[in-house]
């Protein structure tokens, strides 16, 4: 069984030579015959020279695009390179080169998608403020999913060769989500197992900058997630919402008009007006758009 472990790195010099080596010294116990793939999405600095004077296979990105297209690449190249089992890890050294037999061992076992989870597992560094980001993220996809999933945004996973070549990444935000959305959605096994999750290696702070535009962010990436995969329930809440304001003022109107024969403004007839067509369309464009997500 080919076995590769890709690495996305952007400015990880300081980082990505002990993650290549650890991940040799691991894997070369193991029966497995393996290779490493780094995606260096743009770095300024010597990520790339890096990794290829330590034995990794390096592609570059001519600037950066973003961990979802350089997720994209990585599993082109490696269903290029006849992979058997593709591995994800990070190139900041917080995930464990030493678990990964422990995720290909559940490959092995049957499963499709092996997610390592971090809160099943021990974090020995996280800003609280992702703590909760993470944890909403993850009730959001097993909501979604209807399949238990602590850690949503995981960036520690195993996926067979079948599931990469199956599960298309259409988002442009992260592939983290979609990928375990459309594992379940498309009938693929997945399951997580603990791990640890440690400090960076180089001692710097990955802390959060800022906080409002974390959250910002984050909420706008739980609502892209409700938009794409549950369209209906999307669309249908909004336009719901819309709808029940215009009817119950329609309904207040015609109370006035019936009790003391009042009309009503006309603002308001039209306000009224305009909130029932308006909650109608949307929902219809839930309607539509869940109609073409079946497709």
């Amino acid at each position: 069984m080919k076995v590769f472990i890709t690495i996305p790195a952007y400015n990880e010099e300081k980082t990505i030579g002990k993650v290549i080596h650890e991940i040799k010294k691991v894997m070369q116990k193991t029966k497995y015959d393996y290779g490493i793939l780094v995606v260096d999405d743009g770095s300024t600095d010597m990520t790339a020279s890096t990794a290829k004077k330590i034995g990794a296979v390096v592609y570059s990105h001519p600037r950066n695009y973003g961990l979802a297209d350089v997720f994209r690449t990585e599993v082109e190249k490696c269903i290029k390179h006849k992979a058997d089992v593709i591995v994800h890890i990070d190139a900041d050294g917080q995930y464990r080169a030493s678990e990964i037999p422990k995720l290909v061992r559940e490959i092995e076992n049957g499963y499709d998608l092996v997610l390592g989870s971090r809160f099943l597992g021990h974090i020995e560094e996280m800003p609280w403020l992702k703590r909760i980001g993470n944890r909403a993220f993850s009730r959001v996809i097993s909501k979604i999913t209807r399949t238990k999933i602590t850690d949503g945004q995981t960036g520690f996973r195993a996926f067979t060769k079948e599931a990469a070549e199956k599960i298309i990444i259409r988002s442009n935000h992260t592939y983290t989500q979609e990928q375990i959305i459309r594992a379940v959605m498309q009938k693929f096994r997945v399951k997580e197992v603990p791990i640890h999750f440690d400090r960076r290696k180089d001692g710097s702070s990955r802390l959060i900058s800022n906080p409002i535009e974390y959250a910002v962010k984050a909420w706008i990436n739980i609502m892209r997630i409700y938009r794409d995969n549950e369209p209906l329930k999307f669309f249908g809440k909004i336009g719901g919402t819309i709808f029940s304001i215009g009817f119950l003022l329609g309904i207040y109107i015609l109370y006035l008009f019936f009790t003391t024969g009042v009309v009503g403004r006309t603002p308001t007839i039209i306000l009224t007006l305009l909130l029932i067509i308006l909650g109608v369309q949307v929902i219809l464009f839930g309607f539509l758009a869940d109609m073409e997500k079946v497709k």
